[in-house]
């Protein structure tokens, strides 16, 4: 590829990346949207951040296995409680650290 394939296939990337976040955004931020619809949006990035994360903490290996006993999961549970009583994002991420790497020596 010429330099200028490539600057147009990044040019490409970016801009279907940039046009899907944009559009909503420029024609909903005028506009009031319902409340069922708010709360119902605002429960996107727990169900993003649970389907991320569940499968990583409760299976393992290539076949995904079901371990509810793997250093992730064990680890995760106080992180959680954590989390839940500091309201903390970056303490919790702190906390989850030191203690994953402490479970490390285990």
């Amino acid at each position: 590829m010429t330099e200028t394939e490539y600057i147009i296939l990044i040019s490409g990337m970016g801009i279907v990346s940039f046009l899907p976040r944009w559009i909503p955004l420029f024609f909903l931020s005028r506009k009031k949207m319902p409340d069922i619809l708010v709360e119902w949006l605002e429960l996107i990035p727990a169900s993003i951040l649970s389907a991320l994360l569940f499968p990583t903490l409760l299976t393992n290996g290539k076949i995904r296995e079901f371990n509810p006993l793997s250093t992730e999961f064990i680890v995760a549970i106080p992180t959680f409680i954590f989390a839940w009583y500091t309201k903390s994002l970056a303490w919790t991420l702190v906390f989850g650290m030191i203690l994953y790497w402490g479970a490390g020596f285990f």
